[in-house]
């Protein structure tokens, strides 16, 4: 398993996620760096940690403002491998981002609309690149439109692989921030066991190495994490000893 540091941007700052309430979030504050500049959140990450991969979620595009494509130009060049959620509505949106050859273009069920758009996605991203974000809260789907066939997150994501889908993010908005667990445990065990060569992702409300470990033994590839490091709950020490387990992709 592998750590995935979270910059949720907002309005030019990095910001921190309270349980999706997107109104509500604040400028960062973080023992790692006294700025709220993305950059340096970037490149912080990078010197405590050794992260060269982000997950950029670009709240004002999910927001329907413009992307912040400059900034993701500008982490590339610096060396960092991008992730980015940058509001996906339909599969034009993602050229951009397929131009940038970014590592993660995510889909959002959030804000992606319907199945019939995500079999465009991934034809035109690559299942390889195209990563959909299964976005829940309080354990329910957060579907953008009408068209799938089912209500429930592990009916989505089972009508997701058949489409072509190949990288899957479980995330609760319910979790993330509030330091109470990722939320979302029996879910990804479930998809391990039912698609095992699905790449799975994970995150919100990561506490610190028992979450770590916990997901790690669930057969997660990827856990997104962003308050834990700010806050010094998870330290690089126990980055390394979670790596040293070999989930079912590695």
């Amino acid at each position: 398993m592998r750590i995935l540091p979270v910059i949720d941007l907002m309005h030019g700052q990095v910001v921190r996620g309270v349980a999706g309430r997107r109104h509500e979030y604040k400028p960062i504050v973080s023992r790692l760096t006294k700025s709220t500049l993305p950059t340096d959140v970037a490149e912080a990450f990078r010197e405590h940690f050794g992260f060269d991969e982000l997950y950029l979620a670009d709240l004002d595009a999910i927001a329907r403002r413009p992307p912040a494509f400059a900034l993701c130009d500008e982490l590339q060049r610096r060396g960092f491998r991008l992730w980015i959620d940058a509001g996906l509505r339909d599969a034009s949106d993602a050229e951009p981002l397929v131009e940038r050859n970014v590592a993660g273009v995510i889909a959002g069920l959030e804000t992606v609309a319907g199945p019939a758009t995500l079999a465009e996605l991934i034809q035109r991203v690559t299942p390889a690149r195209l990563v959909l974000s299964l976005d829940l809260k309080d354990g329910q789907p957060l579907a953008a439109a009408n068209g799938w066939q089912a209500v429930d997150a592990n009916g989505i994501a089972t009508q997701a692989v058949a489409l072509g889908v190949q990288r899957i993010l479980v995330l609760d908005l319910a979790q993330v921030g509030v330091g109470a667990g990722v939320g979302t445990e029996a879910l990804c065990s479930h998809l391990r066991r039912a698609h095992t060569n699905l790449e799975i992702a994970a995150g919100g409300g990561v506490r610190g190495s028992q979450d770590l470990e916990l997901m790690r033994s669930l057969g997660v590839d990827w856990l997104l994490v962003a308050s834990a490091l700010h806050d010094g709950r998870i330290t690089r020490e126990m980055i390394t000893g979670a790596s040293r387990g070999v989930s079912p992709r590695d």
